[in-house]
């Protein structure tokens, strides 16, 4: 008597749930990982026309071509450039323990470094106090191994005659280019300083207080290299004393 072969059950084996599940999850997880980038539009149209020929989807005929990028008004790149510079200095200065009159922050589409007028300069004065060398060595240790170009702002509040104030305000951004070159602390083809009198307050100028905070010097980083440039390891805080 021949033996009976037992029929396999019907539909699809059991460890295909398993695989269809795993293939779901893998596809979601690229999903989520493609939203999250920055793509750009005539790279990401080729992209999708190759995957469509690869699983067998031919695109239409009459589909126009993009001869031309779209011209966007930010750069993502370069803003997540200025991001990874600002944390690590965020870091080094945290750990440097910094006067609190001295900021990090990101402003104009760059890293901007501000310092109290009365850090540097007296009242008035376009000549650095003794103490502010130590700060600007401070300064420059975190700025030179970084592929960024330095621009120095001198700024004011509004008392007083207008040409003055900014005749100050640039004096005062010379005068710290001056000793960051003459002292080689940063390369001078790296540098540049301008003043802006009291043209771009942080405040309204509506009390001493404000005015006090408009007086300052800033140190703004801009990008020098490629966008895609590596940082380089900053300062080793643990070497370096507190301003």
């Amino acid at each position: 008597m021949a033996r009976k072969h037992k029929c396999p059950p019907a539909g699809a084996p059991m460890w295909m749930a398993t695989f269809s599940d795993l293939v779901t999850l893998l596809l979601t997880f690229f999903v989520l990982l493609l939203s999250m980038a920055n793509m750009d539009e005539v790279k990401f149209n080729k992209a999708s026309d190759s995957l469509a020929g690869a699983f067998g989807v031919m695109g239409s005929s009459d589909k126009t071509e993009i001869t031309q990028p779209k011209v966007v008004t930010f750069s993502p790149v370069n803003d997540d450039f200025t991001s990874q510079v600002y944390r690590r200095m965020k870091t080094k200065l945290r750990e440097l323990k910094l006067n609190k009159k001295i900021k990090l922050v990101k402003d104009r589409g760059a890293v901007v470094l501000r310092i109290d007028e009365a850090l540097l300069f007296k009242s008035g004065e376009r000549y650095l106090q003794p103490e502010a060398q130590e700060i600007l060595k401070k300064v420059a240790g975190l700025v030179r191994p970084l592929p960024l170009n330095l621009k120095i702002e001198g700024h004011t509040d509004d008392l007083g005659d207008e040409m003055n104030n900014w005749d100050l305000s640039a004096n005062r951004a010379i005068m710290v280019l001056r000793y960051l070159a003459t002292n080689q602390l940063i390369p001078l083809n790296r540098m540049a300083a301008t003043g802006y009198g009291s043209q771009k307050p942080l405040f309204p100028n509506a009390s001493e207080r404000e005015r006090a905070l408009n007086r300052r010097v800033e140190f703004v980083l801009e990008n020098q290299g490629g966008p895609d440039q590596e940082l380089p390891y900053l300062l080793d805080a643990k070497d370096q004393s507190p301003f």
